[in-house]
């Protein structure tokens, strides 16, 4: 399928799209008595992040684009949290914390320099 719109063509905009995913996925083994908490939370944000980065694009002033784009690294970080949280009370893993963990560093990094980007 071809992409319609200006940021389905951005990386981290693809990025982000695959690690609410990952996230999604990874929320499924939480236990059911965090549904309306951690892994309600721990959803949302992950999937704040492609979608601050869909809403800015869309013919937005470029310092516009730019609040969006520091909007998605906010609830990134939020996400970065959650997965503290969830480590903390053993819902996942060192292995799967780690993994998500530096899929979320690497994330954060391409989208600050893209941020920083726009002029």
């Amino acid at each position: 399928m071809e992409s319609k719109f200006k940021f389905e063509k951005l990386i981290i905009w693809q990025k982000a799209m695959a690690f609410g995913e990952s996230i999604f996925q990874l929320t499924k083994g939480f236990p059911k008595d965090e549904v309306f908490n951690l892994t309600s939370q721990a959803r949302r944000a992950a999937d704040s992040i492609a979608l601050n980065i869909a809403e800015g694009s869309t013919g937005q002033s470029n310092a516009e684009f730019r609040k969006f784009i520091g909007y998605s690294i906010r609830s990134l970080a939020e996400v970065v949290t959650c997965l503290h949280k969830a480590k903390h009370r053993d819902y996942i893993s060192q292995l799967q914390f780690e993994a998500h963990y530096d899929e979320a560093f690497n994330l954060m990094n391409m989208t600050t320099a893209f941020k920083k980007s726009i002029k």
